[in-house]
């Protein structure tokens, strides 16, 4: 079987980021594959531990991979402070022999994102708009990277390794199966310590907040990778609540254009026409100067001008996410010219600190956490979305009443649809097909390993 066939059938995406098929992002040539090791978000240990335990099948993964992409150059990217990962990570490049080159990170965000990763390591500029294809590069997160040599080995994606943080009474490691609610991996980690509280999935920089009432339906899905429980009233959570209407109204009133939103935006720094001042501004004067407007489409809402930069506390990222989903609606792209791209003078001295970051988000009081060893925890009852990824919704393949063994594929995608395969993540019984499948099994219990 071929490898972009083996990945299609293990339902493999993107696990760092927004769940792009794998079968779909492979099935190209690139001269460099990049393996995405920063884990740049602050407070998550996820791809640590990943780096850590499974280091032999990250740089077996690397090798396979950058070998059918026919890739000259094989690049891992760590960031230099993970000793105990890189110690691991030389080991297994001297066991396997492999011919693949380390790149040492600094401690920066968004060192992780795609486009900077890309130019931090081969000194390439992705175009705006664009992707590392067009470079000649493909980078894969290292979580997705374990997945393909799993796939090979007959096993498809059916659990998630989360990193529980904040208000919880256990700070820990967990493995779940697909479709577990994220309330069950909160009770996983001790329960919250605090009685009313909100959690993020993913980082707090770019993460998604939901509520209390909201947990019981929030399930984990194939690009989930923590889960921060924090006070209802932390400004992280009270940034995100924000109406538009308000964020306009505000810009209009408080935007003071200091440019600092500009000043350290990322993308900006590395040559892209992003001015997140400029759009404020266009925005507050109710001028329709759609060249402007369309920079909003080359944000990678990484959050640094809303969380760090901005003096007066306003959100130019919440503006640029309007502004995208208006100029979809009218089906407007961003057309980037061919001028040569050249990054700020300045790169260098503004990028943004992890250390730094953390005290400015008020997350200090979590820094510090030790997470516990990884708890493999089995469910009674899963609730797995038949879109967990970018492209189409999976078809069932299955009714009410079947019974499924965990790996069965539940759900399938039509040859050449963008999309990918769902599995069942547990043994049971099927009791709901709708946009989602409902699994129930009598058996549960908790496993420490």
């Amino acid at each position: 079987m071929e490898l972009l066939e083996i990945i299609r059938n293990a339902g493999i995406v993107g696990a760092g980021g927004a769940g792009f098929p794998t079968h779909k992002k492979l099935d190209c040539k690139a001269k460099i594959f990049i393996a995405n090791g920063a884990e740049c978000e602050p407070l998550l240990k996820t791809d640590q531990y990943i780096m850590q335990k499974y280091s032999e099948d990250i740089i077996k993964g690397i090798e396979i991979i950058g070998d059918h992409l026919g890739a000259e150059k094989k690049i891992l990217a760590i960031k230099k402070k993970y000793r105990k990962e890189i110690e691991n990570l030389k080991k297994a490049i001297d066991n396997l022999r492999a011919r693949v080159e380390l790149f040492y990170l600094d401690s920066f965000f968004p060192t992780g994102d795609e486009h900077v990763l890309v130019y931090e390591a081969t000194g390439k500029i992705v175009p705006p708009g664009g992707i590392p294809l067009q470079v000649d590069t493909i980078v894969s997160n290292v979580s997705t990277i374990v997945n393909v040599v799993r796939a090979i080995d007959g096993k498809p994606v059916i659990s998630k390794i989360l990193s529980m943080l904040g208000e919880v009474n256990r700070p820990t490691l967990v493995e779940v199966p697909l479709g577990t609610s994220v309330k069950r991996c909160i009770e996983e980690a001790g329960g919250a310590k605090i009685a009313d509280y909100c959690v993020i999935m993913g980082g707090p920089m770019m993460g998604t907040i939901i509520n209390q009432e909201e947990l019981q339906e929030r399930v984990i899905t194939k690009t989930d990778g923590s889960v921060i429980v924090l006070p209802p009233n932390h400004n992280i959570v009270n940034k995100n609540r924000v109406p538009i209407k308000h964020i306009v109204n505000q810009a209009k009133s408080a935007c003071i254009q200091c440019e600092i939103c500009t000043e350290l935006c990322p993308r900006f720094l590395i040559g892209h026409p992003l001015r997140p001042h400029k759009i404020m501004r266009t925005v507050a004067m109710n001028h329709n100067e759609e060249k402007i407007l369309r920079e909003a489409l080359t944000c990678c809402e990484c959050g640094i001008c809303e969380l760090y930069a901005c003096p007066m506390g306003l959100s130019p990222r919440l503006m640029n996410l309007h502004l995208k989903e208006e100029l979809k609606k009218k089906k407007i792209k961003f057309n980037a010219n061919n001028d040569s791209l050249e990054p700020a003078m300045m790169r260098d001295f503004r990028k943004i600190p992890v250390n730094r970051l953390i005290s400015r988000l008020n997350l200090n009081l979590y820094e510090g956490q030790k997470l516990a060893e990884l708890k493999k925890v089995s469910a009674k009852r899963v609730s797995i979305p038949l879109k967990q990824h970018i492209g189409l919704q999976a078809t069932p393949i299955v009714e009410v009443g079947d019974v499924v063994a965990a790996g069965d594929i539940i759900g399938k995608m039509k040859e050449g649809e963008l999309g990918a395969y769902i599995h069942a993540s547990i043994r049971g019984k099927i009791i709901e097909v709708t946009d989602k499948i409902v699994i129930e099994d009598e058996r549960s219990g908790v496993v420490e390993c």
